[in-house]
């Protein structure tokens, strides 16, 4: 089956998927209702992100019988994105406390890390070091904090969707810079799922991803990291130069909470990105901007450390130098005059 027709395929089903979800919530009144902590003023449907989901895994195994991927990673995405999507549906219906949704994550990301044939080295300084039995700690811990900075950036409209599918797009043609093609299809399918949720996420969003869509996207875009950089070392900088702008004022944010002693998952606005958005009076600005960064910024970056010109931590923290002052100058994790 040819990928080019797999991809207009996915972004038409989930478009009419999130249709789907969006009525289903306008009728039983699942509604995230605007509050003091919320970047929204109107009432809007929540949970469109599960049609990301059904839509990528059914087309998912896909890649493992045509050899684009291999089975063990196939199966290692399924199961992770799966389960990590239905803890998140089970809080957005309800409430799950903190420490299992955490316990369960972990469990999402140890199944992820089982799958991979072995843990990628860490390429730095022209070398490549076995991290060993830490070195499956430290994946874990990747792989849980960028699924819960996923749900902590997706504040407003179009921005986890944009910032998904610049990534993917960019992942792709990291793998097809270091001669690996045919691991660019996971990441354009994933793309497409998510570019049919943004017909309707796109500002002014008339429903929002939810804990199930953006969870889902954090441990998958993570995976992929760890996957490729099994094939290629110097791709693990790469994808994390890639999503340097979620990475970035997550971290700063949630660093600066901790050390004011704030409780971390409490909600809040103080994000970066939630005090551009206030300053400009729109989403629709600060979503483009991110879209900007990534493709004009951050992209370029992540191709120079793939082909090997840059060393890679090198390379990150050229890129996410200014991410740094724009972090401040929006003040991430500043506490928010009342």
């Amino acid at each position: 089956m040819s990928l080019w027709f797999l991809l207009p395929l996915v972004v038409c089903v989930s478009s009419l998927l999130t249709w789907v979800l969006r009525r289903y919530a306008l009728s039983r009144s699942l509604m995230d209702i605007p509050n003091a902590r919320s970047s929204h003023s109107v009432p809007t449907p929540r949970g469109g992100g599960v049609a990301i989901v059904l839509s990528y895994l059914a087309v998912l195994p896909l890649l493992g019988y045509q050899q684009w991927l291999g089975w063990p990673l196939v199966a290692g995405l399924m199961g992770a994105g799966a389960w990590v999507a239905v803890i998140g549906f089970l809080d957005d219906h309800g409430h799950i406390a903190a420490r299992w949704r955490l316990l369960a994550h972990f469990m999402g990301a140890a199944w992820l890390i089982a799958w991979l044939p072995e843990l990628p080295y860490l390429a730095i300084f022209g070398g490549v070091i076995d991290l060993g039995l830490i070195g499956y700690v430290l994946a874990a811990v990747m792989l849980v904090w960028l699924l819960n900075l996923y749900n902590f950036m997706d504040g407003i409209d179009g921005i986890a969707s944009v910032e998904a599918i610049t990534v993917c797009v960019g992942g792709a043609l990291l793998y097809a810079l270091v001669g690996i093609p045919m691991m660019a299809t996971a990441p354009l399918l994933l793309a497409a799922a998510v570019a049919g949720f943004l017909t309707w996420n796109f500002p002014p969003a008339r429903i929002f991803m939810g804990d199930a869509g953006s969870g889902f996207l954090g441990i998958v875009l993570g995976g992929m990291a760890l996957q490729g950089a099994w094939v290629a070392p110097q791709l693990l900088w790469g994808w994390l130069i890639l999503l340097g702008v979620f990475v970035l004022d997550a971290t700063f944010t949630l660093l600066r909470r901790l050390m004011r002693g704030d409780r971390v998952y409490e909600a809040h606005r103080s994000h970066a990105y939630q005090y551009a958005s206030r300053e400009f009076g729109a989403h629709l600005p600060v979503t483009l901007a991110v879209l900007a960064i990534n493709v004009l910024w951050l992209l370029p970056w992540a191709c120079v450390v793939a082909l090997g010109y840059i060393d890679g931590l090198l390379g990150l923290m050229i890129a996410y130098l200014p991410l740094a002052v724009l972090a401040l100058r929006f003040k991430a994790g500043q506490l928010e005059e009342t």
